[in-house]
Protein backbone atom coordinates (compact mmCIF):
# COMPACT_ATOMS: atom_id res chain seq x y z
CA UNK A 1 0.00 0.00 0.00
CA UNK A 2 1.31 3.31 -0.70
CA UNK A 3 1.38 6.12 1.38
CA UNK A 4 -0.72 8.05 -0.24
CA UNK A 5 -3.41 5.21 -0.04
CA UNK A 6 -2.73 4.63 3.76
CA UNK A 7 -3.26 8.44 3.75
CA UNK A 8 -6.68 8.12 1.65
CA UNK A 9 -7.63 4.93 4.10
CA UNK A 10 -6.96 7.18 7.57
CA UNK A 11 -8.85 9.86 6.08
CA UNK A 12 -11.95 7.96 4.98
CA UNK A 13 -11.71 5.79 9.18
CA UNK A 14 -11.46 9.33 10.55
CA UNK A 15 -14.25 10.87 8.36
CA UNK A 16 -16.67 7.46 9.66
CA UNK A 17 -15.61 8.13 13.19
CA UNK A 18 -16.63 11.79 12.77
CA UNK A 19 -20.21 11.28 11.46
CA UNK A 20 -20.58 8.95 14.32
CA UNK A 21 -19.95 11.61 16.90
CA UNK A 22 -21.83 14.20 14.86
CA UNK A 23 -24.69 11.22 15.14
CA UNK A 24 -24.28 11.11 18.91
CA UNK A 25 -24.10 15.06 18.81
CA UNK A 26 -27.52 15.05 17.06
CA UNK A 27 -29.09 11.90 19.19
CA UNK A 28 -28.44 14.39 22.04
CA UNK A 29 -29.93 17.31 21.37
CA UNK A 30 -26.58 19.51 20.57
CA UNK A 31 -27.27 22.19 19.17
CA UNK A 32 -26.01 23.75 16.09
CA UNK A 33 -23.39 20.92 15.45
CA UNK A 34 -20.20 21.55 12.74
CA UNK A 35 -17.55 19.62 11.59
CA UNK A 36 -14.78 21.89 10.17
CA UNK A 37 -12.31 20.08 8.04
CA UNK A 38 -8.92 21.69 9.38
CA UNK A 39 -6.15 22.75 6.16
CA UNK A 40 -3.81 20.60 6.29
CA UNK A 41 -0.70 22.82 6.07
CA UNK A 42 -2.29 25.20 8.99
CA UNK A 43 -3.93 21.83 11.53
CA UNK A 44 -1.08 19.94 12.73
CA UNK A 45 -1.96 16.70 13.54
CA UNK A 46 -5.82 16.59 13.44
CA UNK A 47 -7.72 16.33 10.46
CA UNK A 48 -11.30 17.67 11.80
CA UNK A 49 -12.92 19.65 14.31
CA UNK A 50 -16.46 18.84 15.61
CA UNK A 51 -18.02 21.12 17.58
CA UNK A 52 -21.25 21.39 19.27
CA UNK A 53 -23.11 23.41 21.72
CA UNK A 54 -25.32 22.08 24.52
CA UNK A 55 -27.72 23.73 26.81
CA UNK A 56 -26.53 23.37 30.45
CA UNK A 57 -23.29 21.47 31.42
CA UNK A 58 -25.33 17.89 32.48
CA UNK A 59 -26.44 17.88 28.59
CA UNK A 60 -22.32 18.86 27.68
CA UNK A 61 -21.25 16.19 29.84
CA UNK A 62 -23.80 13.53 28.64
CA UNK A 63 -22.79 14.40 24.93
CA UNK A 64 -19.11 14.09 25.78
CA UNK A 65 -19.94 10.45 27.50
CA UNK A 66 -21.85 9.09 24.72
CA UNK A 67 -19.59 9.86 21.99
CA UNK A 68 -16.56 8.06 23.89
CA UNK A 69 -19.07 5.22 24.46
CA UNK A 70 -20.30 4.63 21.49
CA UNK A 71 -17.07 5.43 19.50
CA UNK A 72 -15.51 2.69 21.94
CA UNK A 73 -18.67 0.19 21.76
CA UNK A 74 -18.81 0.54 17.95
CA UNK A 75 -14.77 1.01 16.88
CA UNK A 76 -12.94 0.09 19.53
CA UNK A 77 -11.39 4.00 19.83
CA UNK A 78 -10.69 5.62 22.60
CA UNK A 79 -9.79 9.49 22.93
CA UNK A 80 -6.16 10.02 23.53
CA UNK A 81 -6.71 13.12 26.17
CA UNK A 82 -10.40 14.72 27.79
CA UNK A 83 -10.43 17.97 29.32
CA UNK A 84 -13.15 19.95 30.86
CA UNK A 85 -15.55 17.18 31.86
CA UNK A 86 -15.75 18.36 35.73
CA UNK A 87 -16.59 22.13 34.83
CA UNK A 88 -18.90 20.76 31.47
CA UNK A 89 -18.29 24.18 29.98
CA UNK A 90 -15.77 23.09 27.63
CA UNK A 91 -15.53 19.33 26.82
CA UNK A 92 -12.49 18.64 24.56
CA UNK A 93 -11.97 15.23 23.41
CA UNK A 94 -8.82 14.22 21.42
CA UNK A 95 -9.06 11.60 19.00
CA UNK A 96 -5.47 12.41 17.47
CA UNK A 97 -7.33 12.65 13.59
CA UNK A 98 -9.97 14.50 15.22
CA UNK A 99 -10.84 16.98 17.80
CA UNK A 100 -14.60 16.96 19.13
CA UNK A 101 -15.14 20.39 21.31
CA UNK A 102 -18.65 20.24 23.24
CA UNK A 103 -19.01 23.66 24.67
CA UNK A 104 -22.22 25.35 26.65
CA UNK A 105 -23.80 28.01 24.26
CA UNK A 106 -22.46 31.12 25.51
CA UNK A 107 -18.64 29.73 26.51
CA UNK A 108 -19.01 29.08 22.49
CA UNK A 109 -20.35 32.52 21.58
CA UNK A 110 -17.29 33.55 23.74
CA UNK A 111 -14.56 31.63 22.91
CA UNK A 112 -15.86 31.33 18.68
CA UNK A 113 -13.36 28.93 18.22
CA UNK A 114 -14.99 28.58 14.23
CA UNK A 115 -13.60 32.28 13.82
CA UNK A 116 -9.87 30.92 14.90
CA UNK A 117 -9.46 28.42 12.16
CA UNK A 118 -10.47 30.64 9.70
CA UNK A 119 -8.56 28.49 6.67
CA UNK A 120 -11.16 25.48 7.93
CA UNK A 121 -14.33 24.68 5.80
CA UNK A 122 -17.26 24.53 7.84
CA UNK A 123 -19.34 21.70 6.66
CA UNK A 124 -22.43 20.27 8.29
CA UNK A 125 -23.05 16.60 9.63
CA UNK A 126 -25.29 16.05 6.36
CA UNK A 127 -23.32 17.45 3.77
CA UNK A 128 -20.42 15.81 5.65
CA UNK A 129 -22.38 12.53 5.08
CA UNK A 130 -22.72 12.76 1.34
CA UNK A 131 -19.28 13.45 1.06
CA UNK A 132 -18.30 10.49 3.26
CA UNK A 133 -20.81 8.54 0.90
CA UNK A 134 -19.38 9.61 -2.16
CA UNK A 135 -15.31 8.63 -0.96
CA UNK A 136 -16.76 5.05 0.14
CA UNK A 137 -18.60 4.84 -3.34
CA UNK A 138 -15.38 5.95 -5.22
CA UNK A 139 -12.83 3.62 -2.82
CA UNK A 140 -15.43 0.49 -3.79
CA UNK A 141 -14.87 1.31 -7.45
CA UNK A 142 -11.23 1.53 -7.19
CA UNK A 143 -11.00 -2.02 -5.35
CA UNK A 144 -13.82 -3.21 -8.14
CA UNK A 145 -11.05 -2.24 -11.01
CA UNK A 146 -8.27 -3.93 -9.21
CA UNK A 147 -10.31 -7.24 -9.19
CA UNK A 148 -11.51 -6.98 -12.56
CA UNK A 149 -7.89 -6.36 -13.93
CA UNK A 150 -6.53 -9.71 -12.39
CA UNK A 151 -5.05 -12.12 -15.28
CA UNK A 152 -7.94 -14.53 -16.33
CA UNK A 153 -5.58 -17.49 -16.15
CA UNK A 154 -5.34 -17.03 -12.31
CA UNK A 155 -8.80 -16.55 -11.70
CA UNK A 156 -9.36 -19.79 -13.47
CA UNK A 157 -6.58 -21.50 -11.45
CA UNK A 158 -8.38 -20.72 -8.48
CA UNK A 159 -11.86 -22.30 -9.41
CA UNK A 160 -10.00 -24.86 -10.93
CA UNK A 161 -8.30 -25.92 -7.36
CA UNK A 162 -11.38 -25.66 -5.45
CA UNK A 163 -13.48 -27.32 -7.67
CA UNK A 164 -10.96 -30.39 -8.06
CA UNK A 165 -12.12 -33.68 -6.09
CA UNK A 166 -10.16 -34.20 -2.29
CA UNK A 167 -9.01 -37.67 -3.40
CA UNK A 168 -8.52 -40.90 -1.81
CA UNK A 169 -8.69 -39.55 1.95
CA UNK A 170 -12.41 -39.23 1.70
CA UNK A 171 -13.04 -42.79 0.26
CA UNK A 172 -11.15 -44.64 2.71
CA UNK A 173 -12.71 -42.74 5.69
CA UNK A 174 -16.12 -44.25 4.13
CA UNK A 175 -14.78 -47.63 4.11
CA UNK A 176 -13.52 -47.73 7.81
CA UNK A 177 -16.64 -46.50 8.78
CA UNK A 178 -19.11 -49.15 6.71
CA UNK A 179 -17.20 -52.24 8.31
CA UNK A 180 -18.22 -50.93 11.94
CA UNK A 181 -21.93 -50.60 11.11
CA UNK A 182 -22.31 -54.58 9.60
CA UNK A 183 -20.72 -56.32 12.85
CA UNK A 184 -23.62 -54.48 14.72
CA UNK A 185 -26.43 -55.42 12.77
CA UNK A 186 -25.67 -59.12 12.13
CA UNK A 187 -25.32 -59.30 16.02
CA UNK A 188 -28.85 -57.40 16.40
CA UNK A 189 -29.89 -60.33 13.76
CA UNK A 190 -28.63 -62.85 16.29
CA UNK A 191 -30.30 -61.66 19.18
CA UNK A 192 -33.77 -61.70 17.49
Amino acid sequence: MTKTAAHDETRINSRILVQAAAAVCEDKKGQDTRILELDPIDSGLSDYFLVTSASNDRQAVAIADEIELRLKREFGVYANSVEGRRKGEWILLDYVDFVVHVFLAERRVFYDIERLRKSARPVTPAEFDVELKAALAEKTRAARKKVSNKPKAAKTAKVKAVSAPRGKATKTKAAKTTPKKAPARAKAAKKA
